[in-house]
């Protein structure tokens, strides 16, 4: 395998890439049979037998790849990758007996968090953030969700929007930004909920929106969150704009969020280890993704699993995402959320796949990121040095990405 600077593209950008195992949607078992993939431009042209390369593609740049499987370029959906700080005192508490919900009542938790991305300039995080993204970079994720939330104010949401959108900048990296100002109560705000909604609503969202940062809203729907009627609010401000919405939802009690979510057409419910079968109906009916973020579940020590029996019998699809955040799901690594779904909420390999690729892009809702190997579909991949698909959710937390490719082009290649 040549190194990156020696890949080649013709004059037109099409390239031939050949012999490669393709990992189906869906797959259970088996071998992978082998074929070719001709990218033209940023987009694959033909999936198919070496044999019936279509017409044009003969004389163009060709890169045999020994038989390697390929999947499609993997998707965090769900991560608070910006922030400043960590949380690991939180974590030795929790393990002395105390818990999230006492943790935050206290001051800690989000709120925490929002004091140190406030205190952080808009470079130092950028540079942290930067070092998480390469980390997910390094196992083939080629889009990623970036929330903000860990401000609650006008300068330090745009800051972190901004960071998001330098991010996506500075990397080979398809970066959607999901405004999250409804995340928790900032502290000047103690006890005026509704007061601080009314900013979200009137202030936080149309401006950050003019200014181009907003790409998703989300909310976060729970007892120390916010209620009904105020996540409602938030939604339909963000639909009044335009913008797709999605919601934290049913992570620690069951409220309805899902359902509420579900009215306002949104892309995605995540968490939901309470929500009940009605929700998921509710889900099925509205086209949602069910994000799964076995992190948080395992970092929190919870014992309730999201009802992954009910979302497969109704036919919901499941994402899997890492949840990045300092204070419940402190990881950057995608491949190990994908161990953890298996092992903890019982997925099969092929869920989890699927959950990290198509269902992932689905919760994001951009028509620019697929996951899927298909024609006419963004040739987004990655070459993995594994047997097996089955490795992919095996190993844990040990890279196996050899390259990635994102819109046709290499953009990350192992050093090893």
């Amino acid at each position: 395998m040549p190194p990156v600077q020696e890949i080649r593209r013709s004059s037109s950008g099409r390239v031939l890439w050949k012999n490669l195992r393709p990992v189906p949607a869906g797959w259970r078992s088996g071998p992978v049979p082998v074929c070719d993939l001709a990218v033209d431009g940023e987009r694959i042209a033909w999936l198919g037998s070496a044999s019936q390369a279509p017409a044009g593609f003969q004389d163009v740049p060709q890169h045999d790849l020994g038989g390697a499987l390929v999947t499609p370029g993997l998707i965090d959906c769900h991560t608070h990758l910006i922030h400043g700080g960590q949380r690991a005192d939180e974590f030795a508490l929790r393990l002395e007996g105390a818990s999230y919900e006492e943790i935050a009542r206290q001051g800690g938790g989000i709120v925490s968090s929002v004091r140190a991305t406030r205190a952080a300039d808009e470079d130092t995080l950028f540079r942290q953030a930067l070092t998480r993204l390469d980390a997910l970079r390094a196992e083939g994720v080629t889009a990623i969700e970036i929330k903000s939330g860990y401000g609650l104010d006008l300068e330090t949401e745009r800051k972190m929007l901004r960071v998001a959108r330098r991010l996506g900048q500075a990397r080979p990296v398809t970066v959607r930004t999901t405004f999250l100002g409804a995340h928790a109560l900032p502290p000047e705000y103690a006890g005026r909920a509704d007061d601080y909604i009314d900013l979200v609503c009137g202030t936080l969202l149309p401006t950050l929106h003019d200014e181009g940062l907003v790409d998703a809203v989300d909310v976060f729907c729970e007892g120390i969150g916010f209620s009904l009627a105020q996540s409602e609010r938030v939604l339909r401000s963000a639909t009044q704009r335009g913008l797709p919405v999605k919601m934290h939802a049913e992570q620690l009690s069951l409220l309805g969020g899902t359902a509420l979510a579900a009215r306002y057409g949104a892309l995605s419910a995540d968490h939901l280890e309470w929500l009940d079968e009605a929700g998921v109906r509710t889900m099925r009916q509205a086209g949602m993704v069910a994000v799964l973020l076995p992190g948080a579940y395992y970092f929190l020590r919870e014992t309730r699993v999201p009802p992954v029996d009910l979302l497969r019998r109704h036919g919901v699809p499941m994402a899997v995402a890492t949840d990045c955040n300092p204070g419940t799901s402190p990881t950057a690594s995608l491949l190990l959320m994908m161990n953890m779904a298996c092992t903890l909420f019982r997925l099969t390999v092929a869920e989890a796949l699927d959950g990290v690729t198509r269902h992932a892009a689905d919760a994001l809702g951009d028509a620019g990121v697929s996951g899927r190997l298909a024609v006419g579909h963004p040739a987004d991949f990655v070459v993995w040095e594994i047997d097996s698909p089955a490795e992919l959710a095996y190993w844990m937390a040990l890279p196996r990405c050899r390259f990635a490719v994102r819109q046709g082009r290499i953009v990350f290649q192992s050093g090893r």
